[in-house]
């Protein structure tokens, strides 16, 4: 009898281990944690139960794995509001507490209760606001940032195109969340709509266009290293900040000028109304000679598709469409 009862449990050990589970002392029993790459130091996972995300970029990709249900919460700053109403996700957005519409602080994730925080680093965790991956790490609370803002982070940079970087963070936090599947469906489709953009290109010289968020003085607008880049490429453009070696960046207004853009493609967020911002761009009078605003030609562009996330190919495929509507 001892024998047969010890038969049946060497059965469900084998069980539990082949579906990836971990058998602890004691005899509890979890998902095994999950070790990957971020911003250059592999990381150690367990599951994470109280996620918090940060802003649209980092809110979109969990909710396009399906994974609002498994969120302690949001935090939201102010000017993506407008943004957030228009989401294909907001049914998502509404069914998770919103903690703060400030700017991450590791105070709010803190009170939270969090046990991992997913952000950008300078676009959510930041050093001068003392919320960093070892501080918080420091506390218990593991983080993962942005691959794309590995670009910025720490003494070795890690440097990866846009488009991978989404696909990278996907995938890992599919890993992460022990869902797989869905981040290798997920990315599975959002390259092959990348190829079919790609296959689709127009022939010749690629329309000139200039990405502007905001800024009078200076613009501010997307380098090579930001999702933008991406967006333009895919559409068949050439963004014309695309040599800096940058992500979100501010630049002049000579090489704007100097670029004389064929079409101008305006961030809609909350920081000002999109409206105001194309009046200002057409009442800038160094810009009144640019084919651009000769023409009226500006596509907005929604912050929640402009930003890394699943989004980025819906942006590329409507402003693919736009360049086609103008026979470029």
């Amino acid at each position: 009898m001892r024998g047969r009862w010890t038969a049946v449990l060497v059965t469900v050990v084998l069980g539990l281990t082949a579906c990836g589970a971990e058998v602890r002392p004691g005899g509890d029993t979890g998902p095994a944690p999950v070790t990957v790459e971020n911003c250059g130091h592999a990381i150690t996972y367990p599951l994470p139960q109280r996620a918090v995300a940060y802003d649209m970029s980092s809110t979109e990709k969990m909710f396009a794995l399906g994974l609002a249900g498994r969120m302690r919460g949001i935090v939201m700053p102010r000017t993506a509001e407008p943004a957030v109403a228009r989401s294909p996700y907001v049914a998502d957005y509404r069914s998770v507490e919103t903690l703060s519409t400030d700017v991450l602080s590791f105070e709010t994730v803190v009170g939270a209760q969090a046990d991992w925080v997913l952000a950008g680093w300078n676009s959510g965790f930041s050093e001068a606001r003392g919320i960093t991956p070892a501080k918080l790490d420091g506390v218990g609370i593991r983080s993962y940032q942005h691959t794309e803002s590995c670009f910025n982070y720490g003494d070795r940079p890690v440097k990866v195109p846009p488009l991978e970087a989404l696909y990278t963070d996907l995938r890992q936090i599919g890993q992460i969340f022990h869902v797989p599947d869905r981040a290798e469906a997920l990315v599975a489709d959002l390259q092959a709509r990348a190829v079919a953009l790609r296959a689709n290109a127009p022939a010749g010289e690629p329309a000139r266009v200039f990405v502007y968020d905001s800024g009078t003085d200076q613009p501010f607008t997307s380098g090579n290293q930001a999702a933008p880049d991406t967006i333009v490429s895919l559409a068949g453009g050439r963004n014309i900040a695309g040599n800096l070696d940058a992500r979100w960046t501010t630049i002049g207004w000579e090489p704007v000028v100097r670029a004389q853009p064929e079409v101008i493609a305006v961030v809609d967020y909350g920081d000002r109304p999109v409206a105001d911002k194309i009046a200002f761009l057409k009442s800038f009078p160094p810009l009144a000679d640019s084919p651009a605003v000769r023409e009226n030609r500006f596509h907005v562009l929604d912050y929640g598709e402009a930003v890394s996330g699943p989004r980025n190919l819906d942006a590329a495929e409507k402003l693919a469409g736009y360049l086609r509507s103008l026979g470029r």
